[in-house]
């Protein structure tokens, strides 16, 4: 059996993807109600419920000569108080101050010679509330597999949800040795293939059922690949970028989403690409840029994870390439034809398709998986990343403190300076907008036109107008007394 504690083919893409300006961590900005805890108190709770999550107090250890996938080990110098850390605001505590925060702390690589994640409790901000900003490396989790440092933090209720502690106290294991780091990869190499003889042996027993998910399978590979061939087309968002980051939100309203989807057609997540590709759209054109006929293209994640794997740690996550049309101004009009095609991508079968191949690099060999990533890397397959994520429509609590709100990030790959991230909570609909400083430096701009873009898509739809807050946004205001004038 293949060892368990072995990166996937996918989970170790993302460390060959990982550059000195691209930085391959997943994160969120948090926002809770009521006074911070104490830095102790917060330490306290998270060694509460490590144990949860085991995989947190382990790090990567290489395979001598890139003969094997990394393996997880025990890292034998954790310190929690390592990756809790403690920080507040300047006066006056602002949201804008906790954006600048937020876009530095996302802007540092983790250290690969510890656990790849951190949690920073950030004070000070104003009206008696206090942040958490967490970080996690995209080869340990992948956003939509449920369970994370974070997940095991929350509670259901403002009463702490007793966990039942360890059976035995954390002790780490000895650290492998280089020579049996290489022994068992290469073991591991000669002995798994096997399992493909188990496959066959069930195609022989059900040669029916087999054949047609084989058929749909190989369509779908077929339809991720004639997708691929075509390159996005050029953008202001397909630089080179640096190290540095801007990050910024937008907090809507998930039942307006809701209304638009009902009075308006299609799925809740064409209403979120529209109104993104709207956003575009106008950021394009606010900085001389021609939309005519232009048609962007996202890379959408997609989770391929079985219910009987939901909570697992590690990526089952496949793409699928979305059409945006920043080209259509009318904002039914685009609303219509991005449906259309996101139906028509669906069709396609390109996520079964990427679902094979993120299987199949399980079994290709780790210098084929780097080159793989860095090609990737280099060609222009996409324009931007937009992914959308299904929380819990409840509300949640840290050490009794209510979770106001949270902004997820998506991480920039090489030569692509802007990834938009949402995530649905407790009837809010949250878009984290992550920049590079340098290529984006106006991105409050952007995510001005997108309040703007779920304005007019709820009024065309006749739902209610607010932006999760109540009142017109601030971009949406400044146009109309510029028309006035």
């Amino acid at each position: 059996m293949p060892n368990r504690d072995r990166l996937s083919g996918l989970d170790s893409s993302f460390l060959h993807l990982e550059r000195d300006s691209a930085h391959m961590h997943v994160a969120a900005c948090m926002v809770f109600e009521g006074p911070p805890p104490s830095y102790g108190e917060l330490l306290t709770h998270v060694q509460s419920r490590l144990h949860l999550v085991p995989r947190y107090r382990q790090r990567l250890a290489f395979v001598p000569a890139g003969q094997g996938r990394p393996v997880w080990v025990d890292d034998p110098h954790f310190k929690l108080g390592f990756h809790v850390r403690h920080t507040a605001l300047p006066r006056p505590g602002c949201e804008e101050e906790l954006r600048r925060l937020a876009g530095r702390v996302f802007s540092q690589p983790l250290d690969r010679d510890r656990p790849l994640w951190e949690l920073w409790l950030v004070e000070g901000l104003a009206g008696e509330r206090f942040a958490l900003l967490s970080k996690t490396h995209h080869a340990l989790v992948d956003g939509i597999s449920g369970v994370d440092i974070v997940t095991v933090l929350f509670d259901a209720s403002p009463e702490p949800m007793p966990v039942a502690p360890p059976e035995q106290e954390w002790v780490a294991r000895p650290l492998p040795s280089r020579a049996q780091l290489l022994a068992d990869a290469l073991l591991e190499r000669a002995t798994v293939p096997r399992e493909l003889l188990y496959g066959a042996q069930a195609a022989l027993r059900a040669p029916r059922a087999i054949a047609e998910r084989a058929v749909a399978a190989l369509a779908g590979v077929g339809a991720m690949a004639w997708a691929g061939l075509r390159p996005a087309p050029p953008s202001p968002f397909n630089v080179r970028i640096g190290p540095h980051r801007r990050f910024t939100w937008v907090r809507a309203d998930l039942g307006q989403f809701k209304a638009i989807k009902n009075a308006l057609g299609g799925t809740l997540n064409d209403v979120v690409l529209a109104v993104v590709t709207g956003a575009l759209g106008r950021y394009m054109r606010m900085h001389g840029h021609s939309t005519d006929g232009v048609e962007l293209r996202a890379m959408v994640p997609v989770s391929v994870r079985a219910d009987v794997e939901r909570g697992a740690l590690g990526n089952r996550v496949a793409a699928m390439w979305a059409p945006l049309p920043v080209g259509v101004l009318d904002p039914v009009a685009r609303l219509r034809t991005l449906s259309e095609d996101m139906r028509a991508v669906k069709e396609s079968g390109q996520a079964v398709g990427a679902g094979v191949l993120t299987t199949l690099s399980g079994f290709a060999p780790p210098t084929i998986l780097s080159q793989a990533a860095r090609l990737q890397a280099r060609q222009r397959l996409f324009n931007l990343v937009v992914t959308n994520v299904p929380g819990p429509q409840r509300p949640l609590f840290v050490l009794g403190r209510e979770l106001a709100a949270i902004y997820p990030m998506v991480p920039l790959a090489e030569n692509t300076a802007l990834g938009i991230a949402i995530l649905s909570y407790n009837g809010q609909l949250n878009f984290g907008l992550i920049a590079d400083f340098d290529a984006l430096a106006d991105l409050d701009a952007l995510a001005d036109e997108l309040r703007a873009e779920i304005v007019e898509l709820a009024a065309e739809a006749g739902a209610p107008t607010g932006n999760g807050r109540g009142g017109r946004p601030d971009g949406a205001r400044r146009r109309v007394i510029r028309a006035l004038e």
